[in-house]
């Protein structure tokens, strides 16, 4: 071993018949220790994706914020130098436990989590007290280059990124998502039938809205945007806006009533998507701004509109593309400017409306 080396307390444990280390290193060390492969290089000569570099501020915010709760999963690194290890004991259950020198000529590349390694540098110069904490590291001995991508590989192929309804569902700092989890306890037809875990909804749930979704409709609707403050009245006047939207939408009420299937109605109409949740608030935003006094009395005209996807007149290049549903924030905005006219037109347009969607439905039953 070297003469000079890096000391830690670690513990041994065996994987796929080799060796690897887990210790505790100081956060002022982690930008002394670890470095990234050469961005110049080509991929096929790194052991590593390139960085990110938009999520290093990001994650590093998150640290300086939450000074008292933030929490940093472990790196994973390869030592390519002198590695030794001394156990307490050569026998029994002490064994495994020891201190692991380093040579500090060794190059310690990080494997996974360069992104943290990066922040973890650029938090220590706001907040240099962090140097005296920790993050916990797990240390193989290096196998060369094919063996480094091997394992940045396998550490990758089973990463799952949790949905974005279930990041919700967890995050009790964003204040818009707890107002939205409230607003669903509220609304009985939104507690019943919003999916808390998945963003899209599969083909046969008998789920009708997801988290996700009521989440953007109601950031849309207070015209908020992420960890913006929310004032004591907007959870009540978000719930106010909902229940009076659904007791205008009869196709939702029938799904509660178990008269129709969720999935038929996603199968025929355009208002049983995410889309349609969208428009009616963002619809319903610039509805209470520029009518504050009467805007709960616009609201049946909802009642008037044709949401079947098979008014192609009404939806092609809005809400569907080629006959599909369109997520797109242009397609939001266009299927809320229908909605929002719809909503503001005149009483005898409101008629002849009613007597085109009642021709129509007609003409469907008849065909049918």
């Amino acid at each position: 071993m070297e003469p000079n080396s890096y000391h830690f307390t670690a513990m041994r444990g065996i994987q796929a018949g080799r060796a690897y280390y887990v210790l505790m290193c100081p956060l002022k060390l982690v930008p002394k220790l670890f470095r990234f492969d050469d961005e110049a290089l080509p991929p096929e000569l790194r052991a590593q994706r390139v960085l990110n570099r938009t999520r290093i501020p990001q994650i590093a915010r998150y640290i300086c914020e939450h000074l008292d709760e933030y929490i940093l999963s472990s790196l994973c690194a390869s030592v390519d130098g002198e590695l030794e290890f001394e156990p307490i004991e050569r026998v029994g259950p002490m064994r495994s436990v020891g201190t692991l020198r380093i040579g500090m000529s060794a190059t310690i590349l990080i494997n996974d989590g360069q992104h943290r390694r990066a922040a973890i540098e650029e938090a220590l110069v706001e907040r240099p007290e962090l140097g005296d904490e920790s993050i916990s590291i797990v240390l193989f001995a290096d196998g060369g280059l094919l063996r480094s991508q091997q394992m940045f590989a396998d550490l990758n192929v089973h990463a799952i990124r949790p949905t974005k309804s279930i990041r919700l569902l967890y995050d009790h700092r964003d204040e818009i998502a707890k107002l939205v989890r409230d607003v669903i306890q509220a609304v009985p037809l939104f507690r019943e039938f919003t999916d808390l875990e998945k963003t899209s909804i599969s083909n046969r749930s008998f789920k009708l809205f997801t988290l996700s979704s009521l989440h953007q409709a109601t950031m849309l609707l207070l015209a908020k945007s992420k960890n913006t403050p929310i004032n004591s009245g907007e959870l009540d006047s978000s719930i106010e806006f909902w229940s009076v939207v659904i007791d205008n939408m009869p196709d939702w009420q029938n799904v509660a009533s178990k008269a129709v299937l969720a999935h038929e109605l996603r199968r025929d109409y355009v208002h049983a998507h995410g889309i349609a949740v969208q428009a009616i608030a963002l619809a319903g935003a610039r509805l209470q701004k520029e009518y504050a006094d009467t805007w709960k009395q616009k609201i049946p005209s909802l009642r008037t509109i044709n949401w079947s996807r098979s008014n192609l007149s009404l939806w092609e290049g809005r809400a569907l593309i080629g006959g599909k549903i369109n997520k797109s924030a242009q397609s939001v905005n266009l299927v809320a400017e229908t909605v929002y006219q719809k909503l503001t037109e005149s009483s005898d347009d409101k008629k002849e409306t009613q007597r085109n969607y009642n021709s129509l439905s007609s003409a469907e039953e008849k065909a049918v």
